[in-house]
This record gives structure tokens, sequence and C-alpha cells, in this order.
């Protein structure tokens, strides 16, 4: 789509920010499949397209130690920094760190900081945080899952202790379950927390049964996937379970952990979902928080490891949230069997959450 076409659609009421700085790459990871090139072939596209110049572009700042520490352990976090000083090392099997990753984390989850004031202060309406390292899995004690911070877990904790509100809804629709987020707020209930995930899969976690517990109880709802699905069941799911718990929540903020890892040309799982779907959940959400919390709705990038996916994905979420009608969806939509069953699970998890009377 040529440049000069877009500014037939572009809506000056719609402000969008974008939070990115090149100190993500410096997060050196080599080959693995959580590299700089996901992040310059994301810049590289919005820039090419005519996106980014309709966005407001927004520099990260470093969350501080204290800032962490509303979710990680002080240890944990003077251990990672240890082995950044120590030149990088493996954390776990799947977790990688090199000289420049401690402060390249630390601006990840400035960066979702940065969004969350902006959006906030009512600066702009929406945000994007363009950040790496991820952060879903990242527990209180222990990365994993190619995360060393949990980047969407300290922005809500950041939101509730800084600005007057009490609810923050956080959907997360990555391929895998964000075990670390939901951990951090599994007995909260200030924090709903809401995933689509592939399952059984990594990390072992998010059945429909783990609800929350204590006072969080009923504030945890998953909705395991099976391999397969794809864009009429992932929007069943944000239609027909996201929707009625968002509005019975009344949320003040949402964030969204964005994986892109659920499309049919990612290997690294089994979904089905295409860029025109990401588009259609990104609508969803996008309605949401017009029509449930002034608008306030941060996006933060997670997994997705095909290049022109998330390009192209991350594209497409910042013209739903600039107020394009005109998606792009270069791959189109997967073919072939869906696995059946459901019906089944959808059934299942509005009788978890009480909705079957709704």
């Amino acid at each position: 789509m040529a440049i000069l076409s877009r500014q037939l659609w572009y809506n000056e009421d719609m402000r969008t920010s974008l939070v990115y700085d090149p100190i993500y790459l410096e997060h050196n990871t080599g080959n693995h499949p959580e590299n700089p090139q996901r992040l310059a072939a994301i810049m590289s596209h919005l820039e090419e397209s005519g996106v980014k110049k309709n966005l407001i572009l927004l520099p990260p700042r470093p969350a501080s130690v204290e800032e962490l520490e509303m979710v990680h352990d002080a240890d944990y976090i003077s251990r990672i920094k240890s082995v950044a000083e120590r030149g990088g090392d493996w954390l776990d099997p799947d977790t990688v760190m090199s000289p420049k990753s401690y402060k390249a984390a630390l601006y990840a989850a400035g960066g979702l900081l940065t969004a969350v004031e902006a959006v906030m202060k009512e600066e702009v309406n929406s945000s994007f945080a363009l950040v790496r390292p991820p952060g879903h899995h990242a527990t209180r004690t222990q990365a994993m899952g190619f995360c060393i911070f949990n980047n969407v877990a300290i922005a809500a904790k950041f939101a509730l202790a800084n600005f007057n509100i009490g609810r923050v809804l956080i959907v997360d629709f990555d391929v895998h379950h964000g075990n670390g987020t939901q951990e951090a707020f599994y007995n909260n209930p200030k924090v709903l927390y809401f995933s689509t995930h592939q399952y059984p899969f990594y990390p072992g976690t998010g059945s429909i049964d783990e609800i929350g517990s204590g006072e969080g109880e009923g504030y945890t709802v998953n909705f395991p996937m099976a391999a397969g699905w794809g864009d009429e069941e992932y929007l069943r799911a944000f239609n027909e379970i996201l929707i009625p718990v968002a509005r019975r929540f009344q949320p003040q903020l949402i964030l969204v952990s964005a994986g892109f890892d659920p499309h049919w040309a990612d290997t690294i799982a089994m979904m089905q979902v295409s860029i025109t779907g990401f588009a259609q959940m990104a609508t969803v959400l996008n309605n949401l928080a017009s029509e449930l919390c002034r608008e306030r709705l941060v996006f933060t990038l997670e997994g997705g490891y095909n290049l022109q996916v998330v390009a192209s994905a991350v594209r497409a979420t910042l013209d739903v949230l600039s107020g394009n009608p005109q998606i792009v969806d270069p791959l189109g939509k997967a073919t072939g069997r869906k696995p059946e069953g459901f019906e089944e699970r959808i059934k299942k998890i509005k009788e978890v959450q009480h909705l079957l009377q709704q």
C-alpha cells in the first residue's frame, strides 16, 4: 500500500505511541529463535509501509531495581546483573544472556512503564512497547522461556502503585502460557489474567482449572487451545469468554502480552491464526478499552519468530490502534482440517467462570 493512500484513513484523534530503542538489539542471542533480527524486521517494515510516521515515538527509560523488586526477588536481580558483568551465560536451557542483556532487560521493563505512563497521563490513547527480551515466563526467582524480567507484570504493579486505579486486565495470546505472569497475580484480585495458549505445551501450565487462589480465586482465566485451532476459535474465545469476564471485572487499564507465534507459518508451535486473526483480536481489545477504561491500552511484544509474520502482525495491530480499517495480510489464512472439541472446551470454561447464566 502506498504511503500516500494512508493519509486517507489516518485519524488524529486516535493517538498511538510506539516505544522502541536500539538498546533492545544489544541483547545478543546469536542464532537463538529470539534474536535481534525480530525487532529489526519489524522496525524496517513499519518504516517502509509508512505506519511509523503516523505514530508517536517514545524513548524508553530503564526500570529501577526497586521497580523490578515489585515482581522479582532482590537476589535474582543481582544474579542477572552479575551474569551480564561476567560476559553472559545460559540462564536455563532456553534463555541466554550477553554482556548488554541486563541493560536491555532494564529498558524492556522500563519500556512498558514508559508506555503505561503515557497512557495513564492521557498523552496517548494506546501504546505498543516493542521491547526485548520478552517477559511473561519469568518468575520471581527464575528466568525461563527466553524471558529475564516479567515486563508486563512489573507494568501492572507499577500502574496500581502509581496511579489512582485498582483493577488491571492482562490479556496474553502468546502461543505459550504466561506462567510467570499468572504466578505474580494468582492470589491478587486487583489483576485479572486471561490467557489463550496451545495446550498441552511449554511450560505445562495454564489448565482450565487454574483460576487463582485465596482472594484471587476467579481472577485467572485460562483458555487452553488445541493444536490446529485458528482465527475462528480465538475470536470466539475473545467474544464469548474474554468480553464477559472483562465487563464483569471493569478494568481501568488493559495490558496485552502480544505473542504472534500462534500464526500458522510460525514453526515454533502448531496453531493456525492468521494476520487477519491477530487484527480481529486487537480490534476486540481496542473496543474493550474504549468501552471500559477510557481507551487505556498497552501492548507489549512477547513471542513470534517468523520475521515476516511478526513484522506484519505488529503492523496490523498498530493499524487497528491507529484507526486504519485496511488490514494487510500477505500470507492469508491457513487451510486444512481442524481438531474437534472446541464446543466442549468453551462450555467447560463458561461453567468454570460462571458465564452460562449471563
